[in-house]
């Protein structure tokens, strides 16, 4: 009928609105205080809120599951991974997170998220579901990632997955997805240090809690890791009992002629790809199916190392067009717009830059040059959480920026119409101050990687931060600029938002915003002599990195065709 899209999109908007209260839910947050002192009650807990829903954990045997969580590229392994298999004609469930642009991305069926209609007839059917089964002495509700994780297992179950990949939100022990029993088959991508606060201040800490995922007799399977954390996978296998597997590189699964194709770009995604090519494997081996790709002559379990190397075979066409058509936004990715590319990938972590640095070097320099040499060079960052936002902006010095501008993680400084990226749980005002001190982190670095004599910009007329949250909407962009000593040579901006930030980097060069408005929206120099060069320029780079969520806020004004 005529009507029915507007319709449904209501009906999503409302199930996304009752969704983010579940971001501040006061029972949840009281729930966290008492399950503080013990982990394990989180996961009693998690799988109270499952029965209540209508499920057993029993029931989640029948999704044939592949269980993944790592540091870094555990999201790109499990995309490889879900696109191989999906290769094999199996109907496939790949839960997520976060989303970048709309919450359905994080449950897909065949690679696609879940429409909106099922999106909608899901989360009420679980929602009301909890509400009619409230118990006065408990929480309530779950919180919004336990929730959309009961909601995926509802998903995949009632519309028959042949098997679902689940990727782990934090850390593994004691994350909401690990009330799995029985997995297919474990991986673990790249180990580092994120989420200390939750998971602990060593990669030895974070490695056993991503060892928490094993279960026993299920194989699973790792990349090269650090030897102390890798010492402690193998301790877990040990404990749980399981096998634990190392992956080979890539290059062992490569013929001396033919390099395996990537549909990801960065030296980085080869570990992701070699553990996923051995999920697939032993996946399909555990199901009973052929084609799995024959080992390579000569080539066996090695038992003499701490943790025995998986063996390398003989990847199948499936396997590798499943690599080569892999896509994941906001990982290594590339868009063109007339004079403007924009490179993007949402690294967080100290190892995840490092490789996002090589990867934008290496990208940059394969770009074709302007005749005139005029090229400008942009870093849009953010970073959120308990991350070391000072070592992050150190590692990407090397790539030269002209211009370093930040912004906090919403597309418009009106949250109105934006629901899927509403973040009840920090203030706008927190947002932007955690903005202006990565502005004096990277300042102080450019002082120090230069050490030119500092000069006093003008005072501005605002009142504090707080009387920056008001912006009059005739002046167009407002720059929020700290009044404080800053170096001459450092050229850094910060905006309220991403679209203001996204403005003035294209100059209304990129066909997807209009120009600026200029009245009120120069109030540095910094910000009126940047316009005048990116007008000009033949060539912008920008780079966007430091948060998947502002990678997500970047691609929804970038593709509007993602928020369709």
């Amino acid at each position: 009928m005529w009507w029915s899209c507007p319709y449904t999109r209501r009906i999503e908007m409302d199930a996304i609105r009752t969704l983010n209260t579940l971001q501040t839910n006061a029972s949840y947050l009281e729930q966290v205080k008492r399950e503080r002192g013990d982990p394990q009650l989180q996961l009693e807990a998690m799988r109270g809120f499952l029965e209540r829903s209508g499920l057993k954990v029993e029931d989640l045997d029948q999704l044939n599951i592949i269980h993944v969580t790592g540091t870094k590229g555990k999201g790109s392994t499990c995309a490889f991974t879900e696109r191989i298999l999906r290769n094999y004609g199996l109907k496939t469930g790949f839960y997520s997170s976060p989303h970048l642009v709309q919450v359905r991305e994080r449950i897909r069926i065949n690679g696609q998220p879940i429409s909106k209609e099922l999106f909608s007839k899901y989360f009420w059917q679980v929602y009301n579901r909890l509400e009619e089964t409230k118990d006065p002495g408990h929480a309530s509700m779950p919180a919004y990632f336990r929730f959309l994780t009961i909601m995926a297992f509802h998903v995949f179950l009632q519309e028959k997955v042949d098997l679902a990949v689940v990727e782990v939100g934090i850390g593994g022990a004691y994350d909401c997805t690990n009330i799995i029993r029985k997995p297919i088959v474990c991986g673990v991508s790249s180990l580092g240090i994120d989420h200390t606060s939750i998971l602990g201040d060593t990669i030895e800490k974070i490695a056993w809690q991503k060892g928490g995922i094993f279960k026993p007799g299920v194989p699973a399977f790792t990349v090269p890791q650090p030897e102390r954390p890798l010492e402690v996978l193998r301790e877990r296998a040990r404990e749980s009992p399981c096998p634990l597997y190392l992956c080979p590189d890539l290059d062992a699964f490569e013929e001396d002629d033919k390099a395996l194709q990537l549909g990801l770009a960065g030296e980085h995604q080869r570990s992701n790809a070699t553990l996923a090519l051995q999920l697939s494997r032993a996946w399909l081996q555990q199901q009973g199916y052929q084609g799995t790709g024959e080992l390579k002559p000569g080539v066996e379990l090695l038992g003499k190392r701490p943790v025995p190397l998986a063996p390398a075979f003989r990847p199948s066409g499936s396997m590798v067009q499943g690599l080569q058509d892999t896509e994941w936004l906001g990982r290594t990715q590339v868009l063109q717009h007339g004079p403007v590319t924009w490179f993007i990938d949402g690294a967080h972590t100290t190892s995840s830059v490092q490789a996002c640095v090589r990867w934008f070097r290496q990208a940059a320099l394969n770009e074709e040059k302007p005749v005139d040499g005029s090229e400008v060079r942009v870093l849009l960052f953010n970073a959120t959480g308990d991350r070391d936002t000072a070592a992050l902006l150190k590692l990407l010095l090397p790539c030269r920026f002209d211009y370093a501008v930040f912004c906090p993680n919403i597309t418009e400084v009106s949250a109105v119409g934006n629901a899927d990226q509403q973040n009840f749980n920090v203030t706008l005002e927190n947002m932007l101050t955690r903005c202006l001190e990565s502005q004096k982190k990277w300042n102080r670095l450019m002082e120090e990687k230069v050490g030119q004599d500092l000069w006093l910009s003008p005072p501005m007329q605002v009142e504090g931060v707080g009387g920056l949250l008001k912006p009059d909407p005739l002046r167009g962009s407002l720059l929020f600029v700290p009044s404080s000593e800053r170096p001459l040579n450092s050229n850094s901006l910060v905006f309220p938002c991403i679209s203001h930030a996204l403005q003035w980097i294209t100059q209304g060069r990129d066909p997807h915003f209009q120009a600026p408005a200029t009245k009120g929206l120069h109030l540095h120099p910094v910000a009126g002599s940047g316009a005048v060069l990116l007008k000009e320029a033949a060539a912008i780079r920008v780079l966007v990195t430091g948060s998947l969520h502002l990678v997500g806020g970047v691609l929804k004004l970038l593709d509007q065709s993602l928020s369709q």
